[in-house]
């Protein structure tokens, strides 16, 4: 069942064409920071933006960091609010219930095609990132530059972005568990995908408030950009591993609840 849902998946044409728009920004950015005086000499301006200028290899770090914070948890939010809702507003999910798979498997199957989508996403971008870096920026061949000004090897670089990688389809695995909880609530993929960026939506505003201070550090945003800190040196591995661990305590709390309302509820479409 799960290799039907990751064919099903991956060949729609729909899949590949919102990867496609995915990476179109983090392209558009590259091409007018290359060929436009709009981004800052190099040594100059944000130290993020000054270290991607000066080693395009550090550019999927840059890719990522631009579809982050809006349209890379619209694109895990669509679908994985259509895993379960999807199946029920086009009348099939009896269909499939009624194979002997049973509601668990069928749900394993939805939540490991939702994890291909965020991985095989996110490394697309990273490598698109990879690529354009190298076409329009300046490469250093022996090393590079972290953002604390220090100088790393290639396979530093190689491994921290792998790193990195890791880090952010982590911290989208906690939009997608938010999104299939939603889905297996109602038979409109759109509302099960609203609902998910609503609760993002709101935790980026808390997030800018002082009276949302105290719980802050539990908001499910709140460390997605801390994939930055493995490019300084020495890694800043605090806010790192907290990230880990709050989208860890958000996925099993929100899939189990998921599992304990899809077992449940009468299907009737």
């Amino acid at each position: 069942m799960i290799a039907v849902e990751l064919r099903k998946l991956f060949r729609r044409p729909r899949t590949w064409g919102t990867i496609g728009l995915l990476n179109a920004l983090p392209v558009l950015v590259a091409v007018l920071l290359a060929v436009t005086d709009l981004a800052p000499r190099p040594g100059e301006g944000p130290v993020f933006l000054s270290a991607v200028l000066t080693n395009g290899t550090l550019y999927p770090l840059a890719a990522l960091a631009i579809v982050l914070p809006l349209f890379l948890p619209i694109a895990v939010s669509v679908v994985a609010g259509e895993a379960i809702a999807g199946e029920a507003q086009a009348g099939t999910l009896r269909y499939l219930l009624a194979r002997p798979a049973g509601r668990t498997r069928l749900l394993i199957a939805k939540l490991v095609s939702v994890i291909a989508f965020v991985l095989v996403t996110v490394v697309v971008v990273a490598a698109v990132g990879y690529v354009v870096g190298q076409l329009l920026f300046d490469v250093q061949p022996i090393g590079g530059t972290t953002l604390s000004g220090t100088t790393i090897t290639p396979q530093q670089i190689a491994w921290r972005t792998v790193l990195a990688i890791g880090y952010i389809t982590v911290s989208m695995l906690g939009v997608a568990a938010f999104a299939l909880f939603f889905s297996t609530l109602t038979d409109s993929p759109l509302a099960a995908a609203l609902g998910a960026l609503a609760v993002l939506i709101a935790s980026s505003l808390l997030f800018t408030l002082d009276a949302a201070s105290s719980f802050a550090p539990y908001l499910p945003t709140r460390y997605w950009l801390a994939f930055v800190d493995l490019f300084r040196e020495p890694v800043l591995w605090r806010d790192v591993v907290r990230g880990i661990a709050l989208q860890g305590v958000y996925v099993v709390v929100l899939v189990g609840a998921a599992w304990a309302n899809f077992t449940t509820k009468d299907i009737t479409s």
